[in-house]
Formats: structure tokens, sequence, C-alpha cells
């Protein structure tokens, strides 16, 4: 029997993790994994440095992203793609788009932060985003992880969760939103740059009960959905089970991944998750084999539904 596992959910300094592409990909190799997937929030910019040290290591790698997208609050809705090419122009569109904006709002949290009695600056936040990037080789999406832990180094805080709870967390003190693309947006970006769309940790949804759940996921199937995340390590078993019944009904390809992020998010281990998450590798081959069905089997200029 096969026991390798794999990873297809992770996160680099390239988003919001501590890790570079580089050293993830040392840790995947180290902690045992036979493949991984990079899904940096809004951004490619990690992509090229992880397949080249993934490479070398012998490591199957699945180059990805994770979008952010409109839902009613207090649902969050993020839309993982598979096998996409770092250099499409939908995706490098796209990117810059959601970066703009997520500059534009991290001035506003940073003063909100200063009128509360937290001072730090922008500065600091940034030399934070840039910490094991000193040549400038990625494209940095910096975000509210990177104003957390400039709270936790300036004690304003006591952690990284409590700088969420108090300040930057939807509902809290110093939370403003950012500009996300709709549902069918992401899903055409994401087939636009010749990968799989897949929902990311369902259960983020924040839906009232299943069969919610299941009119949220068949809305999003409507739009060209491809796969569902079943394993994550915000999903209990009943969890899982249930989103393997659904995706069995709409055929759709399933994956499942542990969100790693490294040191800011540190009950979170990469291939294992929060859960005791481990996805065996023939998820990965089941994966690579819809994206070729969707994508390869087809003829040149043939358009993608």
């Amino acid at each position: 029997m096969n026991n390798r596992v794999v990873d297809l959910h992770t996160h680099s300094t390239a988003s919001d993790g501590s890790l570079t592409p580089t050293e993830l990909v040392r840790a995947a190799v180290n902690g045992g994994l036979c493949g991984l997937a990079l899904t940096d929030h809004d951004s490619g910019g990690g992509l090229i440095e992880a397949q080249v040290a993934a490479d070398k290591a012998g490591l199957r790698f699945v180059p990805g992203i994770e979008i952010s997208a409109e839902a009613p609050a207090p649902a969050t809705m993020h839309l993982l793609g598979y096998y996409i090419d770092p250099h499409s122009p939908a995706l490098l569109k796209m990117s810059q788009i959601l970066i703009d904006g997520r500059n534009n709002r991290n001035p506003r949290i940073i003063a909100k932060l200063n009128e509360l009695g937290c001072k730090i600056t922008m500065d600091q936040v940034l030399e934070i985003a840039h910490r094991g990037d000193a040549a400038g080789n990625r494209t940095v999406v910096v975000g509210r992880p990177h104003i957390a832990q400039a709270l936790l180094e300036s004690h304003c805080v006591a952690s990284l969760k409590q700088a969420f709870d108090v300040y930057l967390g939807m509902g809290g003190a110093a939370y403003f939103d950012k500009e996300r693309l709709t549902p069918r947006q992401a899903i055409d970006c994401i087939h636009d740059a010749g990968g799989l769309a897949v929902l990311a940790h369902p259960v983020q949804l924040r839906a009232q009960n299943h069969a919610h759940l299941q009119h949220s996921i068949e809305s999003l199937v409507d739009l060209g959905l491809d796969g569902i995340e079943v394993w994550h390590s915000d999903h209990r078993p009943q969890d899982a089970s249930f989103l393997l019944q659904i995706a069995t009904k709409h055929q759709l390809v399933v994956t499942g991944g542990s969100d790693f992020h490294g040191t800011r998010k540190p009950d979170i281990n990469i291939g294992i998750g929060r859960s005791n998450v481990r996805v065996p590798e023939h998820i990965l081959d089941e994966l690579h084999a819809a994206w070729k069905n969707k994508f390869q089997a087809k003829p040149a200029g043939t358009a993608v539904n």
C-alpha cells in the first residue's frame, strides 16, 4: 500500500507564510511529503522559486494560488487555483488588482491602530513582510498577518490570535474590508490561467446547516467550480464526510491540505495540519488527471467553460 502523503494548501513569504518558497519545499521534504502545492494569497510570486527547489529535491510540485472572493458576512470565500500558469496575463492582472486593494487598506488599518494607542508604522510592517527576501526576488503580498506580527513585536498584543480577535479580524476595532473578486471572476481567472478552481475550506462559508452549505457549493458549481477542498485543518471528520458526498454527487475533484503558514499559525504543521490532516498521494494523482482532462485533452483554442 502507498502510504505517501501530500499537502495541497500551503503559504510562503510571497504572501503571509513565514518560510520562503525554498524553505517551504525543504520543510515538506523533511516532513516526509512526496508532493506539495504552494497556494499563496492572491499571488503567484513564489511559484518559480518553489518549482526550482522542488525539482532539485525530487518533490512533486503543483503551482497554485488562493484567491479571495466576495461572500456575505460573516462568511469567507477563498478559491484555490491548481496548475496555474504564473505568467498568465489574466492572473497577473488579477493579482495586481487585489494587491492594490490590500495596499490601499493597510495604511487605513495602521492609522486606526495608532488612534487606538498601538504605535506601529507602515515601514515596520513592510520590513516584516520582506524578511527572508532581501534580494527582492518575489512579489510579496502585504496583509493583516504582517500587521499582526508588528503588533506582537511592539508588545501591543500578547499573541497573533489576540491581534486578530481584538483588532484585525472581522468586527475588530481596526478591521477594514478589502477589494475582492466575485466568485465568477475568481473562477474565470483561474480557468484563464490554465488551472482548476477548487473551493477552499468550505466550512468558512459559515453555512447555517448542511443544506445551506450544499446550496452554496452548488451555486459555485453552476459557475464552473471544479472541486472542493475536503480535508483541511478546520474540518471535522463529519465535515469531510459530507463534503465527499457533495463532490461525488457533482463529480467534483477533491483536494486537501494543512493551510500551513509556518510561525504565523504555529499550531499547524506541514502535511499534518491542526486536525491530523494527512492527504494520500492518490489525491494528487486524481487532481493532476482532472487537470489534464480539462485542459490538455482539448484541441488548441477550445474554450474552457
